[in-house]
């Protein structure tokens, strides 16, 4: 994206660099309290990525110009607003030429009446308040801290505002801090739930629960939770999404628009199922799962028509799709069993000549089955998906 241009202030520039390249969200302000930067990582989080920015630059701090902003992109309320007068505008009514009258006359004329309420201070030091706010539909509560920026001598050359979630960063950091950047990124890209053409790859142990009965319940789960590991590390280094988890199930995919073609797509899929099959012996080494019993089933399915996006909720938050081809995909998995990694026509076909022949693979030779004549197939492939075309991929291998 575009960061804004930086205020022409030094001190206020160097300010707005450091908060900027440390990817907080955070507001600068300068010394007539008028909006001069806003970082880049609270401009993505309402969408604002053109030149032409959203943010109130040049407005006072409580203008009309600035609610408009905050109530509409920001989907703040009234009293988390009101939270920052209280805040801050005993400061920015000392610092104001013109004291009481000057700053009735710059605010919105919605809180114009609570400017008499305020006392004049000038702050030496931060202060915090809580702000409110909607996010993907749920309100939710942010801490916002101001800090006073003076020059040399001590006078206010205006301040910045940080803004954090209300959690504490010890609860941040474990939900985020192994996070990888790339993938927060394409998640980033599925926030608005939108038609994606997608690569999808589904895999499930085989057997799990005869495969869990001889051990107790933290030898498995240690076995799980190594297994996931692998798993989304396997579709992150091919540039997919990371879908949902169902025990030792899981689900991901690979965006045509984030690959950079279908082609890319599809074979960015294939890769990560080759590459967590090879990873299995490393993942259950020293554990109490033996290789030799250990079965993973990949079902691999190409969705045009899926419609992919994020639900974040109080509890969670999960990259899912719906579509035909999500209950198709779901249907090829379960009947690859014996460790198979099947793979449907409409996804095999996707790859270009130098995609196949990065995989090892010749789509020219592949020979297709419908799932209903599949050896493996269940009663619920018969039912639901029977002339969905597959290969195993260890038949096109060139």
């Amino acid at each position: 994206m575009q960061t804004l241009p930086l205020p022409d202030d030094s001190v206020l520039a160097g300010w707005a660099t450091a908060l900027n390249d440390a990817g907080h969200w955070a507001y600068v302000l300068d010394a007539s309290w008028r909006y001069a930067f806003v970082t880049d990582e609270l401009r993505l989080d309402v969408g604002d990525t053109g030149a032409v920015t959203v943010a109130p630059l040049g407005s006072h701090l409580f203008s009309a110009e600035a609610w408009r902003f905050f109530e509409g992109p920001i989907g703040a309320s009234m009293d988390g607003w009101l939270s920052w007068l209280s805040t801050i505008g005993p400061h920015v009514l000392a610092t104001t030429p013109g004291g009481r009258v000057a700053l009735r006359s710059l605010v919105d004329p919605n809180i114009a009446t609570f400017i008499d309420e305020l006392e004049p201070e000038a702050l030496s030091h931060a202060r915090t308040t809580k702000f409110t706010y909607t996010f993907a539909g749920n309100v939710v509560v942010s801490e916002s801290t101001f800090i006073p920026v003076n020059d040399s001598e001590g006078q206010p050359l205006g301040g910045c505002i940080l803004i954090k979630p209300a959690a504490g960063m010890s609860r941040l950091a474990a939900a985020a801090a192994t996070a990888d950047l790339s993938h927060l990124e394409r998640m980033r890209v599925v926030a608005a739930a939108d038609r994606r053409p997608s690569a999808i790859l589904m895999a499930d142990v085989e057997a799990s629960a005869q495969l869990a009965r001889p051990l107790s319940s933290s030898q498995y789960f240690t076995f799980v939770r190594r297994f996931v590991r692998t798993s989304d590390a396997c579709i992150i280094d091919e540039h997919g999404v990371v879908g949902r988890h169902a025990g030792d199930g899981i689900v991901a995919f690979f965006l045509a628009d984030t690959a950079g073609s279908e082609s890319a797509a599809a074979r960015s899929c294939i890769a990560a199922a080759r590459n967590l099959r090879g990873a299995l012996s490393e993942t259950v080494q020293h554990g109490a799962v033996p290789l030799s019993e250990l079965s993973v089933r990949f079902g691999l399915h190409w969705g045009a028509t899926l419609y992919v996006g994020a639900i974040l909720s109080a509890g969670r938050s999960e990259v899912t799709a719906l579509g035909d081809e999500m209950n198709e995909a779901a249907r090829i998995e379960a009947c690859a069993s014996g460790g198979r990694i099947l793979a449907s026509k409409a996804l095999v076909e996707r790859l270009n000549r130098s995609d196949a022949q990065a995989l090892g693979l010749d789509p020219t030779r592949a020979v297709y089955t419908p799932l209903a004549e599949l050896p493996t197939a269940t009663d619920k492939a018969r039912r639901d998906a029977p002339a969905i075309a597959v290969s195993d991929l260890s038949d096109l291998v060139t």
